[in-house]
């Protein structure tokens, strides 16, 4: 039987990564076998490619740029994502191919047309897509005391952006949630992160019942 793929996305300091790692827990606790894992990366390769994205100080042009988070998804989705899905886990991914699309498509390039249109054009060149996607939404205030609040020295070129930029991406996380509406599931993330993560549980409860949780 086929396993289930649930992701996790959201712009800076939504809760992604505590979302994903605590679903996990929690599923494993019911007796699910859940591989949680992320993007960009989740293989060597993908991760080496990450590093490149996010750190590497190199100023690609968005269709570069693009293709690279499709390189990484591939080996990623070939290496990782279908061998767990074929034996029956539940895969658990903190971003996808959605964050491509808002960061990339909308954030970056401003929603230029032709660059959505590219993005759509890999997606479907992609074997997997996700069976359930969470949309973390915080008000850009809490965003970025949460960032604040990592104490981080090395924050990502993404989060370096400005405002204006941060505004796009949340704005293409909307269209998406709004055009994908059967698959995306919008999560108010603004609170602490237990009351958080029982919100996300009640959505997937019904997709698990009788399976334990």
């Amino acid at each position: 039987m086929r396993g289930l793929f649930i992701t996790f996305e959201g712009g800076e300091g939504a809760g992604k990564s505590t979302q994903a790692r605590l679903l996990a827990e929690h599923l494993r606790a019911c007796g699910h076998d859940v591989d949680l894992t992320r993007e960009p990366g989740g293989t060597p390769g993908a991760e080496a490619l990450r590093d490149f994205l996010l750190f590497g100080g190199h100023d690609l042009c968005a269709r570069a740029e693009v293709l690279t988070h499709f390189a990484a998804r591939a080996d990623h989705v070939e290496r990782r994502i279908l061998p767990a899905l074929e034996r029956g886990r539940i895969v658990v991914c903190d971003r996808f191919a959605d964050s491509t699309e808002a960061y990339q498509g909308y954030g970056l390039s401003h929603g230029n047309a032709g660059l959505l249109g590219m993005i759509g054009q890999l997606r479907a060149l992609i074997p997997a897509s996700p069976d359930l996607t969470f949309m973390l939404q915080v008000p850009p205030d809490i965003a970025h005391a949460r960032l604040q609040q990592r104490g981080s020295t090395r924050a990502d070129r993404y989060e370096a952006e400005d405002a204006a930029f941060h505004a796009r991406v949340a704005a293409g996380f909307e269209a998406i949630a709004r055009r994908d509406g059967a698959r995306c599931h919008r999560i108010d993330a603004s609170g602490e992160a237990q009351g958080v993560q029982q919100a996300i549980r009640a959505v997937l409860a019904p997709r698990l019942a009788g399976q334990g949780c």
